[in-house]
């Protein structure tokens, strides 16, 4: 499982560093369209019309006698080499932290993402300036810009507060197990935007903060595990509820993980056609809920096997009448 995270975590590294070089690449071409070489001269004066009146106006990358000043790309590339070194240093120093609740963890992840989201509006900041850029004009444009995508961005902004108010409410951290329109998983990661839940078989669902509107949080109350266990009406019902007893009083013995108290035996729950079912109830943790009950059904089947008691299980009886 580690060595899955690792190779995934590289191919991520890789990835990112792919994105950048292209980055750099694309930074390259608009700022010098004379690498261009492949396109035809007439698609070659377009591009440099096109630059000429749109990106120069606001990225001279140009030296005193008007040559292409590549030392800006060069500075570009260091600049952005040290941001990705900065943020894998903050990030190894942020995982050096052992936080003992979860409320910790939960805050740990969220200032992760944070500097993640700073580092990067700084690179984009700090890169126009290196292109030679007003970084006061580009801020006002984009203050504008923002506020005309605001109107069509509410749910993203919905999103955020939904975050940020998930985290001072403490509805849930990670590491709880909460349950969302009938998904059931524990919270591996709250984002600013969203939050992720695995279940049992591994399945991730990505939630929109703001889509969580009615949830149930199982981590805050303890769970019970039930098991019903079924015995013949022909079975000794006195022996088979002392049997139940002394298999119930080892369990915490044999799954001190899974049982931190003796399970209650509950009584006869239910008188069923061919069966007679008793009801066993165990106080566990809710991560613990379904490997308590195969436990309890495990043993149970084992105890009652050995004394001799049946478990019935559906029979179908034929009668053969005589011709007259």
């Amino acid at each position: 499982m580690a060595n899955n995270e690792q190779k995934k975590e590289a191919k991520s590294s890789v990835g990112r560093i792919i994105g950048v070089i292209l980055i750099l690449l694309i930074v390259a071409v608009v700022c010098a369209p004379q690498l261009l070489f492949f396109l035809t001269p007439a698609q070659q004066e377009a591009v440099r019309l096109f630059h000429e009146n749109y990106i120069g106006k606001f990225m001279p990358v140009r030296a005193e006698d008007g040559s292409f000043d590549w030392m800006r790309l060069v500075a570009l590339a260091f600049m952005l080499a040290a941001c990705w070194a900065v943020y894998r240093i903050l990030v190894w120093i942020i995982s050096l932290i052992r936080p003992k609740s979860r409320r910790g963890e939960t805050v740990k992840g969220l200032v992760a993402n944070i500097i993640r989201y700073a580092i990067v509006i700084f690179a984009i900041i700090f890169g126009l300036s290196i292109l030679g850029a007003d970084v006061l004009t580009v801020i006002a444009g984009l203050g504008i810009l923002a506020l005309v995508i605001g109107f069509g961005a509410q749910s993203l902004i919905e999103d955020i507060f939904a975050g940020l108010f998930i985290l001072f409410e403490g509805r849930f951290f990670v590491g709880d197990i909460i349950s969302v329109d009938g998904f059931r998983g524990e919270v591996k990661s709250i984002g600013i935007v969203s939050t992720q839940l695995k279940d049992l078989g591994g399945n991730i669902r990505i939630i929109n903060n703001s889509d969580i509107r009615v949830l149930t949080n199982l981590s805050n109350v303890q769970s019970v595990a039930i098991s019903i266990v079924s015995i013949a009406y022909g079975a000794d019902l006195v022996k088979a509820e002392q049997v139940v007893g002394a298999t119930l009083e080892r369990l915490p013995q044999q799954f001190p993980h899974l049982f931190p108290s003796v399970p209650k035996y509950q009584g006869v729950e239910t008188l069923n056609e061919s069966s007679v079912d008793l009801k066993i109830v165990a106080n566990v943790e809710e991560a613990n809920v379904y490997n308590a009950r195969r436990a309890m059904n495990r043993e149970l089947k084992l105890a009652l096997d050995a004394a001799g008691i049946e478990i019935p299980f559906p029979q179908v009886v034929v009668w053969q009448g005589k011709e007259k």
